[in-house]
């Protein structure tokens, strides 16, 4: 049987809000007390405060006083949790140095207290002022070698590299150094690498698509070479016009294995690009090629091509950027680091840049974070050498 509501008088529902509101005791203390559940309490105690808005008397100074102190502890755990966050990035693993502790503390003394930073990290004041007032040649000479070094990393990956990218290429040049130092650094020297712009929806569905699964699901990594591909289209705009670019990419190396470019965006064109890729790297059996489920990508001259490749076509859905994040991701890159930078006269121009920076930037070059901040090409190599040796 349900259980029974239980009544309440109107004398009994008074005297519970009135010791609510003159003893300062919580609700679900005097609700227990009562035999009472908190929510009704809670209820009836609103409702006379809506009820009674001008009515309640002002604080006493006493509480005015805890009322400061509660909103001061409120804002000191939300700066902490801030703060915290930050530093989650590696900073609060076990056998963590102390230098790279301070190095991040002095690089965000201009956020929060140093006092409450020395707390929150377990280091002592002493000691971050000691590590601070070393003579130059062991701290300021360090940070303005790393300067230097910073600003030349920055200069000749054309401004494409934010602090993670510029720490991973320190570091593959043998320099030790934390990434929250070289963060701080890189603020200090007022560097900003390209931003990107907000994505825009171009996919074009066609309505008349068969069904065909979505086979990736968002799993953008591969065993071997060739084995998973994701492709997609996207515009560069000229003075004569636009420009598309397909492209092929390989998820296990992240190169761009097949790319062409038109001034039209025709099934011909997304073949091309395929064919690129087929004669740049061997294709297992049974590989797949992942795109959106643009019309050329969904027309049965693009399907019979692919049967004729033996590969088996995923379409993501419509509009969902993060089903074909990969491909996504590299037109990303592209706008951002060449396209929004540059100007193209003319087509040729255009495709002359492009083929550039795929060729020797981008697969040759760049850091790539899906690789643990590794260059394509060098993956590509390892797993060659790797089957070589076998």
């Amino acid at each position: 049987m349900p259980e029974q509501r239980k009544k309440f008088s109107p004398e009994f529902r008074d005297e519970a809000i009135k010791m609510v509101i003159e003893s300062s005791q919580p609700i679900a203390k005097i609700a227990r007390e009562l035999n009472i559940k908190e929510g009704t309490l809670g209820n009836w105690v609103n409702t006379y405060r809506r009820e009674h808005a001008g009515e309640e008397p002002p604080l006493t100074i006493s509480e005015r006083a805890r009322l400061r102190e509660l909103e001061k502890e409120v804002r000191e755990l939300r700066m902490k949790a801030e703060f915290l966050g930050k530093a989650a990035g590696g900073l609060l693993r076990p056998g963590i140095s102390v230098t790279e502790k301070f190095e991040f503390i002095d690089g965000e003394k201009g956020n929060y207290p140093l006092v409450c930073m020395f707390n929150w990290m377990g280091v002592s004041k002493s000691g971050y002022y000691e590590w601070h007032g070393r003579p130059d040649s062991v701290t300021a000479r360090r940070r303005a070698g790393l300067k230097e070094l910073i600003q030349q990393v920055f200069d000749e990956f054309d401004e494409t590299y934010g602090y993670r990218r510029i720490h991973a290429e320190l570091n593959r040049r043998g320099v030790p150094c934390g990434p929250e130092l070289i963060r701080a650094l890189v603020r200090e020297l007022g560097l900003v690498a390209c931003q990107p712009r907000p994505w825009r929806l171009t996919t074009i569905p066609d309505a008349d698509v068969a069904t065909t699964p979505d086979l990736v699901k968002r799993n953008f990594t591969a065993n071997e070479p060739g084995a998973k591909l994701v492709g997609d289209i996207t515009y560069v705009k000229t003075w004569n016009g636009w420009l598309y670019l397909a492209t092929v990419i390989d998820c296990y190396t992240k190169m761009v294995v097949g790319y062409a470019m038109a001034t039209h965006m025709e099934t011909s064109l997304i073949r091309a690009a395929i064919d690129m890729a087929a004669r740049n790297i061997s294709l297992p059996k049974d590989a797949i090629f992942h795109s959106d489920r643009g019309s050329q990508y969904t027309s049965s001259e693009y399907r019979k091509h692919l049967q004729e490749l033996r590969i088996r076509p995923s379409l993501g859905r419509t509009g969902i950027c993060y089903d074909n994040a990969m491909a996504e991701s590299f037109n990303a890159a592209l706008k951002t680091e060449l396209v929004y930078r540059t100007a193209f006269p003319t087509h040729e121009h255009a495709r002359k840049a492009i083929a550039r920076y795929i060729e020797f930037f981008y697969n040759r070059k760049r850091l790539h974070s899906g690789l643990g901040y590794r260059i394509p090409i060098e993956v590509h190599d390892e797993y060659l050498n790797r089957q070589f040796a076998a």
